[in-house]
């Protein structure tokens, strides 16, 4: 069995053991054992303020174990409002109408404007599972566990949340839109721009051009990827679209990848959830159904398993009730993995 749980500090060894295994533009999971550390520490500090947070810029992360080996296996994150004393960059395609009455010529073309969002959205992101996990739903539990949380604490999170999905990246880390655009007012290949870019925002106000950019002008093989994912970046956002995400023409100014949105309200997992009272905890339930189960606590957790509804309230196997830390009486909020 497989528990989603609040990151701890003892275990950053297994986080840096995981960083070392992702490619280049996973920019929240660095490889950097002393970021990492930070990290971990603020969101151990969010998670012990749950009870009084609200969307503030807490950034929350959430880690896979299996109970067994109790070995972290995955990580999810969340970061309740972004921007701030650092704005969130983005662009968003534009449709730039041109025309002369004189050669009876009418031309849209589209256009990317820079943006900086001070206040908003909530973002998701640091979704990494290690490689032999990646089957039996692993990757769906993983990412919906997310969902759960917001379901659970709506208060700390925004109206609307965002995904910035991976844009195309070969493996040397190398970007052709970061080469057509970027490299030329930064000065760094992609790899070093983007780790810079966890450190401080400060440099993109500095040096982004803030004056519209003409996508004709740009090489083919950039124009060809904006809105593109990375070829592994594919079965997460087809798992986000099937929660309601959409591409709203907004993209990466690094390496152009697709900023999907939807209002929190919205997202199926939210909006489908229930929450309900464990009456009775039993050894196993004979049912082919599994959800995926989350308590109600502030030491959050989520697992996948198989419960039964009754007059009463629902029936919860042994195992499940461990993993999720709760007792008859308590409630526990649930959802089936996938829309019906």
């Amino acid at each position: 069995m497989f528990v989603i749980r609040p990151v701890r500090e003892t275990d950053l060894d297994d986080i840096v053991a995981l960083a070392d295994l992702t490619s280049f533009g996973l920019t929240t999971l660095p490889r950097d054992k002393e970021l990492l550390e930070s990290r971990i520490h603020e969101s151990v500090q969010a998670f012990l303020n749950i009870s009084r947070g609200k969307a503030s810029g807490q950034a929350y992360l959430l880690v896979m174990e299996e109970v067994e080996t109790q070995k972290v296996v995955g990580t999810s994150g969340i970061v309740s409002k972004v921007g701030g004393f650092e704005p969130f960059y983005a662009y968003r395609i534009e449709t730039s109408r041109q025309e002369s009455l004189t050669l009876n010529i009418r031309k849209d073309l589209p256009v990317l404007h820079l943006v900086a969002e001070h206040d908003g959205p909530s973002e998701i992101g640091s979704l990494f599972l290690h490689p032999d996990y990646r089957q039996g739903g692993n990757g769906r539990l993983l990412s919906l566990s997310r969902f759960l949380m917001m379901a659970e604490f709506p208060k700390l999170f925004d109206d609307e949340v965002i995904a910035e999905m991976r844009g195309v990246i070969n493996e040397k880390g190398q970007s052709p839109f970061w080469d057509a655009v970027g490299k030329h007012f930064f000065d760094l290949e992609f790899p070093k721009a983007d780790y810079l870019s966890i450190l401080n925002k400060e440099f993109i106000g500095d040096l982004m051009p803030v004056h519209p950019i003409y996508l004709p002008l740009l090489p083919q093989s950039a124009q060809d990827v904006i809105g593109e994912v990375h070829e592994e970046t594919r079965p997460a956002r087809k798992l986000l679209e099937t929660e309601g995400f959409r591409f709203q023409q907004m993209i990466d100014i690094f390496e152009a990848g697709p900023i999907l949105h939807c209002p929190l309200p919205m997202i199926r997992t939210v909006r489908e959830s229930r929450r309900k009272t464990i009456s009775e905890i039993v050894e196993q339930i004979d049912s082919e159904e599994s959800f995926l189960i989350s308590n109600a606590s502030e030491d959050f957790r989520v697992v996948r398993s198989k419960l039964q509804m009754t007059t009463e309230g629902i029936h919860l196997e042994r195992a499940a009730a461990e993993a999720l830390q709760v007792e008859t009486g308590d409630q526990v909020r649930f959802v089936t993995p996938k829309a019906s």
